[in-house]
């Protein structure tokens, strides 16, 4: 019952590392099933849709700068309230990241199909992909915050 506060906060780390990590990992395989399509056809678009590749990939880096803050304030004995609240703080980058990297996976995989008609349209598909991006960003602030 004494480590309870420190396993709350360990357990958020955890949370804010592994869901956040998961939802970047399919949504840069999906990106990258599409670039690889894209690539099979034209070779020298490699570097345009490789932007797009790592947009998604974002959001496990936000989960993992979230977890490292939360292990840097765990301290030995700490009471159970803060342990409950660093695990509360992880959650919002821990689903959002989930969910927005997913989501932005889907966008950077259609921006694929918009730079192989058109590499001239690489902004517009960066842009669009990148909107999905806002809502993990808040997300890790409020983390943070």
């Amino acid at each position: 019952m004494e480590n309870l506060g420190v396993a709350f906060a360990i357990l958020g780390a955890a949370f804010a590392a592994m869901f956040a990590g998961m939802g970047s990992a399919k949504g840069v395989g999906t990106v990258g099933k599409s670039a690889a399509g894209v690539i099979t056809e034209d070779p020298g678009k490699f570097g345009r849709v490789l932007i797009l590749e790592i947009l998604p990939g974002t959001q496990g880096l936000y989960g993992f700068l979230a977890a490292f803050m939360i292990m840097n304030n765990i301290t030995v004995g700490m009471p159970l309230s803060q342990g409950l609240g660093l695990f509360a703080a992880s959650l919002p980058i821990a689903f959002a990241g989930l969910v927005s990297a997913i989501h932005q996976g889907r966008a950077a995989a259609a921006g694929c199909g918009l730079v192989a008609k058109r590499p001239e349209g690489l902004g517009q598909a960066i842009i669009l992909a990148a909107m999905v991006e806002t809502y993990a960003v808040l997300a890790l602030l409020i983390s943070i915050l």
